[in-house]
């Protein structure tokens, strides 16, 4: 089962949606008794961060996330990945849950915010099993992760080249929407399910 965690903020039922597509049981619970019962979480993200974190700090599923994670595999999307870095500058300053070594910092050229397919390169990590170099995802974001490169998994160029993918231990996170980037996305989604 996988546990999809619900702060009040995300695209929770597209997520539902997609990991029923391909046969995967899923749960959407902000209730900690609920998501122990669960051997993934999946923490998806739209809108701001600090909103985001004040949420999950909100119903203790910041403290929860971080213990989980010393022994169950996480995935971050979108804002849920920028969530695993340590800290954000979107409004201000906020602390993330610190799981992978890093910041997430504006977009300084182009179209803000980045909306539409974009390729990903240097695809490391069996979340990629099985998935093309420059394969194209669906990216929604005005905010990027900036982290050694030792913690990407995966990099897009939009202006810069930046991580669109990120890892530590079990943490794992994707600034795309795999839930909206068709068969690759679901080929993404298994991967991470079937990941021990």
């Amino acid at each position: 089962m996988v546990g999809i965690v619900d702060y009040g903020a995300g695209n929770l039922r597209s997520v539902q949606k997609a990991l029923e597509a391909i046969g995967e049981p899923a749960l959407v619970s902000g209730e900690r008794a609920a998501l122990d019962g669960c051997d993934k979480l999946i923490l998806p993200g739209v809108g701001s961060f600090g909103a985001g974190m004040a949420e999950l700090s909100a119903r203790g599923l910041d403290s929860y996330l971080k213990e989980r994670v010393k022994d169950t595999k996480l995935l971050g999307i979108c804002l849920g990945m920028q969530f695993l870095l340590q800290k954000s500058f979107e409004d201000g300053e906020h602390a993330g849950l610190g799981l992978v070594e890093g910041q997430v910092v504006r977009f300084s050229e182009g179209k803000i915010p980045q909306i539409g397919w974009n390729e990903v390169h240097g695809l490391k990590t069996p979340l990629f099993d099985g998935i093309a170099e420059g394969t194209r995802f669906y990216f929604v974001h005005s905010y990027r992760a900036d982290c050694p490169d030792r913690f990407a998994c995966a990099k897009t160029e939009y202006f810069v080249t930046y991580p669109s993918a990120v890892y530590a231990g079990n943490a794992f996170g994707v600034q795309f929407h795999p839930e909206k980037s068709g068969a690759a996305g679901l080929r993404l989604l298994k991967n991470f399910c079937g990941m021990q």
